[in-house]
């Protein structure tokens, strides 16, 4: 399977996995029009549209994309039915699509109905695991998304982390706020600004690189307990985790 992110808006990102044949999936299409450029350009023959949740820079391509492939299936949570979605799926259920297994993980937190869609090695997280971060908590509670990066992290250490947005540099800012000190996080908040320099994408990350400087996957880490405690004291990972959210959002 070919992986390919194709920029939309400001910093989202629309994945596309093709096979050497031209088919492919799409996951997440904003906007049409990026999408149809590059169906033209490389041939593809499009086999399924996912959906990780509502909001309308993931689904606002859907439409056009349904004009043009009226027979396509759109997968996607409840919260999507009424954008372009012909197949509701849940969590715990399977899809096979080119020949691939992909199981549903829901991830309430960013919006309630938030879905993942996993196919070793690929990790389409939508908003809820973004690289060095996590999404914002618009419609569902902190121990809601704490809950949903557990279940993301029991994935095995070489997954392929497809995130939504190019959010990689303001995250690593902040978790270096946190933990200035700390020699994984400086050395990839480095890489990443000359990365970011050259406009160059961050993404995909892994999930082995996300448990050492991802701050929301550290919970349970003494050195973010320690720097956490020097503002108020904690005792349980989703409570650190909140505080951490509530700090992020006003970094």
């Amino acid at each position: 399977m070919n992986l390919i992110s194709i920029p939309a808006f400001q910093d989202n990102y629309i994945w596309v996995l093709s096979e050497n044949n031209g088919k492919c999936l799409i996951v997440d299409p904003g906007e049409a029009d990026p999408i149809l450029m590059a169906i033209d350009q490389y041939g593809w023959q499009p086999e399924a549209i996912l959906l990780t949740h509502h909001h309308n820079d993931h689904v606002g391509g859907v439409p056009a994309l349904l004009k043009k492939y009226p027979s396509l299936p759109v997968y996607g949570p409840q919260e999507t039915a009424n954008k372009g979605v012909n197949q509701v799926v849940n969590e715990g259920d399977k899809i096979n699509l080119l020949g691939h297994e992909f199981t549903i993980i829901a991830t309430p937190g960013h919006t309630l109905g938030h879905l993942c869609y996993f196919s070793y090695p690929y990790l389409f997280c939508g908003d809820t695991m973004f690289s060095g971060g996590c999404g914002r908590l618009f419609e569902g509670t902190p121990n809601q998304m704490y809950q949903s990066f557990n279940k993301l992290n029991a994935l095995p250490d070489d997954t392929l982390v497809c995130c939504a947005h190019e959010y990689t540099l303001s995250n690593l800012k902040f978790a270096v706020s946190i933990l200035p000190h700390d020699r994984d996080l400086n050395e990839y908040y480095r890489k990443v600004k000359e990365l970011r320099a050259k406009n160059q994408i961050t993404l995909p990350t892994t999930l082995a690189e996300e448990r050492k400087i991802n701050v929301f996957l550290r919970t349970q880490d003494i050195d973010i307990i320690n720097a956490i405690n020097k503002e108020t004291t904690l005792q349980q990972p989703e409570q650190r985790f909140a505080w951490l959210r509530a700090m992020k959002d006003n970094f």
